[in-house]
């Protein structure tokens, strides 16, 4: 794979894969939504601030002596509200990521049982594989998910694949070097 982020040669396609794409807002609104379904750190962010309400809720009526209509009206408001809170969170986060990478402008991404090399209007990068721990896979999206030292999201959207064969490549490559969620 050729690191200075140059054209890749016909050599390389059988080995490599290679993605033009422009982030978006939406994409890791829908990365963050599938890390919090199958991820138990991604399910704990979720379930924190409800959990946290109903426990509160619970731990004040008890010591108030509240009537029961009145613990169980605050115990659905305060869960609903922690609830709605948290997917405004996760909304928040998902712009304030897209906002980071906003400047690279159009990406070009290629990817090998090495690393992946990406470059941008405005910036590049490469990683090894062994940045991210695991993936998961969304009907729109590829999502690697940082190691135990790493705490990254990397969003590759599908539907810039120069060639939709190179989405079964990329799969292929991810599942032979990182855990699939």
């Amino acid at each position: 794979m050729d690191t200075r982020g140059a054209d890749s040669t016909d050599a390389d396609r059988g080995t490599a894969v290679e993605f033009v794409y422009r982030l978006t807002a939406a994409d890791f609104e829908e990365a963050l939504r599938a890390r919090a379904r199958r991820t138990p750190a991604g399910r704990a962010q979720v379930l924190m601030a409800p959990l946290a309400a109903a426990i509160g809720v619970i731990v004040f009526a008890a010591f108030l002596d509240a009537p029961l209509p009145v613990w169980i009206i605050s115990l659905v408001l305060s869960v609903g509200i922690a609830s709605w809170g948290t997917v405004r969170g996760l909304r928040t986060m998902a712009r304030r990521m897209f906002g980071m990478v906003q400047s690279y402008g159009q990406c070009r991404m290629v990817a090998d049982d090495r690393g992946a090399v990406t470059t941008g209007e405005r910036a590049s990068f490469s990683m090894d594989w062994t940045v991210f721990r695991e993936y998961l896979e969304t009907p729109g999206l590829f999502v690697l998910l940082g190691g135990d030292r790493a705490a990254g999201v990397a969003v590759l959207p599908k539907r810039d694949a120069q060639d939709p064969a190179d989405v079964d490549l990329l799969r292929a490559i991810l599942d032979r070097n990182l855990k699939r969620l």
